[in-house]
């Protein structure tokens, strides 16, 4: 059974005789406000704390880690306060336990905002201290390896989180040990009926396997020793989780997957690594396309080593992995070995790789948390920031930039840098132009090209996929939306009052003041910014200042408000009338959405008229920029490949086809619905004369509401 003293007796190995003093102290404390708790299995709660320290004893960290662990329940169980703690141990000991900590008991609207507060709480402690995540994931390491007293569904549900939270998060911090033993444990808890067959299924293939596995391993450590080569060469055992994973994901059979043989090879140095990679390449022939240099290029979690897949003898697979033994450690506790090189006082430079990826990945969470609206959202978006592979392509100057897989040019121009991904309008790849949304792939070269004028598309959101890019791009579009909702507001408030012979230069402070109390808003800026989203009429605003008014919001005026582009976030077009530069328009003020705009001859206009709904005048600005999506209905013969050649005929105007709908009106007769992007009623114009000339076409019109 575990103890204080067996525990010190470990720690004395690498701490001094102070640092296990001060580590037994903050047991001793922790025991005392734990005193009359027990955990669910019936042992004292303080056994816990403990079991916690050990784990971290275990990969050498620090004993202000270790005096973390033993107190981080302390806050969250017994009610001492966090100043008690910073009093007693310091003010780094006090953060962690904070950061590790829940936050109060206060009532939420779901399980999944409390567990989402309280990651945000945690990643935002970790940001000033790494020290945080680590004691963290070994508190869950122990409740993973107790889940057996718990009741079933929290079972599944404390499992649940950390296959997705904290699984990935030990993998993107290098601590592969501790990551498979979170999914394995978490895969158990989740589904045990698939635990127990695939288990069983395992086991059994062990044995058939075993020759096999001995006469390979000996061909390669043969092979080595005639290299002049000394390695470790060993038989890796996928884990559970791996397999069920594959077998779901790539749809293979378990006879499939445990087909392919894997071997580690353990080496003094790097120039040996190769050498070894040569020597196997040598004796089995390697697999086209199966190789890859981690060691040059190491993944985004500072893991190195040499892939390949080779073919063995009657064709079997064999995965190999050639690293040194700094690197194997590296891959084992990844962050954690910066602590253990710190205390053996070994000079490693290369042991804070892992270090120092890890700051870098918080980093970019606290990115991602200043562009977030909420914390469910942030996790959200931590999760897809966590679950993925990486590519890795070059920018001009030749400098590596790891994205996940399935990246486009915009997620790669917001990893250089947020104004480049806000400013982008277009990419080269390997010195070719390709489009925006093209996933990149591992080795290109991508140029961004950019403009100052340009701002982000809303439509990139439907195919970035970092964290980063969707939410800059939302806090972008959420800021655009803002400053155009009061531009736009304090326009048409600027219109109304005029047409009501107000002139708005000419009011005074107390004015201003009075129209915000009226309005309910704190500042003018808000009561602009609900104008401009149709909360508030303007003729409310008239008739405060002037209560004889008649409310003539829409009488003609001298400075109507015009449309400049196709792209306003406050202004959008109707879908039923479809209206385009050049149509008479009017403007329908919808409460939350701004303006919506409508053809004059719009029915759905007359009935908002009738109803004395909010109705504006508006008009095409002479410099308006964009396409505008509209509809032409063609009637045509019924003959073979009649919709490629109108599409083709379209598309010879410069004219993007957006949808097609054709209704077969009899056996000889169709009626085929395009929407089309143009930007005037001459370019559409245009399109109808072109399209009027094929031979088959009988008529062409634009539909009316």
């Amino acid at each position: 059974m575990l103890t204080i003293d067996s525990l010190s007796h470990r720690l004395s190995s690498y701490l001094e005789p102070a640092q296990i003093s001060r580590v037994k102290h903050a047991y001793y404390y922790a025991e005392q406000a734990h005193s009359g708790q027990y955990r669910r299995s019936g042992e004292p709660y303080i056994t816990h704390p403990l079991a916690v320290a050990n784990i971290l004893a275990s990969i050498h960290m620090d004993h202000q880690s270790l005096m973390a662990a033993m107190l981080h329940d302390v806050i969250e169980d017994t009610g001492i306060a966090k100043a008690a703690i910073t009093k007693q141990f310091g003010e780094q000991v006090a953060d962690i336990v904070d950061g590790v900590s829940k936050l109060a008991k206060i009532e939420y609207e779901t399980q999944a905002e409390k567990q989402a507060k309280n990651f945000q709480k945690m990643a935002l402690a970790m940001a000033r201290d790494l020290r945080v995540i680590v004691v963290k994931l070994s508190d869950r390491l122990h409740n993973m390896r107790t889940l057996g007293a718990l009741p079933a569904e929290k079972k599944r549900r404390i499992a649940k989180e950390t296959l997705e939270i904290y699984a990935p998060i030990a993998h993107r911090l290098g601590m592969n040990d501790w990551r498979i033993e979170f999914e394995d444990r978490g895969f158990s808890a989740m589904h045990p009926l698939r635990a127990t067959r695939l288990h069983a299924s395992l086991q059994q293939v062990r044995g058939n396997r075993k020759t096999l596995v001995e006469k390979i391993q000996a061909a390669i450590e043969m092979r080595l020793q005639r290299e002049h080569i000394e390695g470790l060469v060993i038989g890796r055992e996928k884990h559970l989780y791996s397999i069920y994973n594959k077998m779901r994901s790539k749809h293979k059979s378990f006879k499939e997957i445990m087909d392919v043989y894997a071997f580690r090879i353990i080496v003094e140095d790097i120039d040996t690594c190769y050498r070894s990679l040569g020597a196997i390449h040598n004796l089995y022939k390697p697999k086209p396309g199966e190789f890859k240099d981690y060691i040059a290029i190491p993944k985004e979690n500072g893991y190195q080593s040499l892939h390949s897949v080779v073919i063995g003898t009657q064709g079997v697979p064999i995965e190999v992995q050639i690293r040194t033994k700094e690197m194997d450690e590296l891959a084992s506790r990844g962050v954690a070995a910066h602590w253990l090189y710190k205390s053996s006082g070994d000079d490693k430079p290369t042991s804070y790789g892992s270090y120092d990826r890890a700051n870098r990945w918080i980093k970019r969470l606290l990115e991602i948390q200043q562009h977030t609206n909420s914390s469910v959202e942030f996790v959200e978006n931590v999760k897809i920031d966590l679950f993925r592979d990486e590519v890795y392509v070059f920018t001009p100057n030749g400098e590596i930039i790891e994205l996940p897989a399935g990246s486009t040019p915009v997620d790669f121009a917001y990893g250089v840098h947020t104004q480049v991904g806000n400013t982008c309008v277009a990419c080269r790849i390997n010195d070719r132009p390709a489009p925006l949304s093209q996933p990149l792939e591992s080795g290109q070269k991508v140029k961004v090209i950019t403009s100052e004028k340009s701002q982000p598309n809303p439509n990139w959101l439907n195919f970035v996929i970092t964290a980063k890019a969707r939410s800059a791009i939302r806090h972008y579009l959420k800021n655009q939306r803002h400053t155009e909702s009061i531009e736009l507001g304090k326009r048409m408030l600027i219109r109304a009052l005029t047409n009501n012979n107000i002139h708005f230069e000419k009011l005074t402070g107390e004015h201003l003041k009075s129209l915000q109390d009226n309005t309910g808003c704190d500042s003018l800026d808000t009561m602009y910014e609900r104008i401009g989203l149709g909360e508030i009429a303007t003729v409310t605003i008239t008739k405060i200042l002037s209560p004889e008014t008649s409310g003539n919001d829409n009488a003609n005026t001298t400075s109507p408000i015009t449309i400049d582009s196709a792209d306003s976030l406050l202004i959008s077009f109707a879908r039923c009338c479809r209206p385009i530069p050049g149509d008479p328009v009017i403007a329908h003020l919808s409460s939350g959405k701004g303006m919506v705009v409508h053809r004059e001859t719009c029915k759905n206009v007359s009935g908002l008229r009738s109803k004395n709904e909010n109705i504006s005048d508006i008009s095409w600005s002479s410099t308006v920029e964009g396409e505008f999506l509209t509809q032409v209905r063609v009637e045509v013969k019924a003959e073979r490949g009649i919709i490629a050649s109108l599409a083709t005929r379209i598309a010879n105007t410069s004219t993007s086809i957006e949808g097609i709908q054709v209704d077969e009106r009899d056996a000889e007769h169709s009626v085929i619905t395009l929407t089309i992007e143009v930007n005037s009623r001459v370019h559409l114009a245009n399109v109808m004369r072109s399209v009027r000339n094929m031979r088959s076409v009988e008529s062409v019109s634009r539909p009316q509401n």
